[in-house]
């Protein structure tokens, strides 16, 4: 049985995603999450085979959660979930260790396959997103202006254009707030810009993260 945590902070998309799996033979939902530090705390003790990871959530957010599951639970692997197919997102998130990388509007064919899949050790990409990926290497596009980032650079650069402050995200990466500036600076002249705002807008603009609801 393939042993699985559906994570997503949508409670009817996760519904729709814990409906399509439980009616799949030899495939069973153990727990849900709603955020990156609830999908930490539950596979700590539960250990599934399997989580399926939004990449967009409250706290630290899926990206962050699967380097950090990869260091706790690394017999657990990873499909990331994402309603974008454009780089820089699924390259950050297979570097980051998620074994698969799949959108949002997957048949329940689709999702299935690609659980079935990454429990025998194997790899998954949406048709679209290695589509994008190819297609990006073969005409050697520019892409996002995020691919010149290191990974702590586009690590940090994520937390802060999701609001969190310099003492918090020093504080999850254990490293200092004089040096998360250090890196937040280095961003900024990497990326032609001068505050976190403008970085907020560029996430934004390159599919990184939501905008706020009105």
């Amino acid at each position: 049985m393939i042993t699985v945590l559906v994570a997503d902070d949508h409670a009817m998309v996760r519904a729709g995603i814990v409906r399509m799996l439980e009616d799949a033979e030899g495939i069973s939902v153990i727990a849900q999450a709603a955020s990156g530090e609830e999908v930490i705390s539950s596979c700590r003790v539960l250990r599934p085979h399997i989580v399926l990871m939004d990449v967009r959530m409250p706290g630290i957010g899926g990206l962050e959660a699967t380097r950090k599951l990869k260091q706790i639970a690394p017999d657990t692997r990873v499909i990331a979930l994402s309603a974008y197919d454009q780089e820089p997102m699924p390259s950050l998130l297979l570097k980051a260790g998620a074994a698969a990388y799949v959108t949002k509007g997957a048949s329940e064919q689709e999702m299935v396959l690609a659980v079935r899949q990454v429990a025998l050790g194997q790899r998954y990409l949406s048709p679209g997103v290695a589509q994008n990926m190819a297609f990006k290497q073969l005409n050697g596009d520019e892409g996002s202006p995020f691919e010149s980032l290191s990974e702590r650079e586009m690590q940090i650069s994520l937390m802060i254009a999701n609001c969190h402050k310099v003492q918090e995200i020093a504080d999850n990466l254990h490293i200092s707030s004089k040096t998360v500036n250090s890196y937040r600076y280095r961003v900024f002249e990497k990326l032609d810009i001068s505050g976190d705002v403008e970085l907020t807008l560029l996430a934004m603009r390159h599919g990184l993260i939501d905008a706020p609801e009105t």
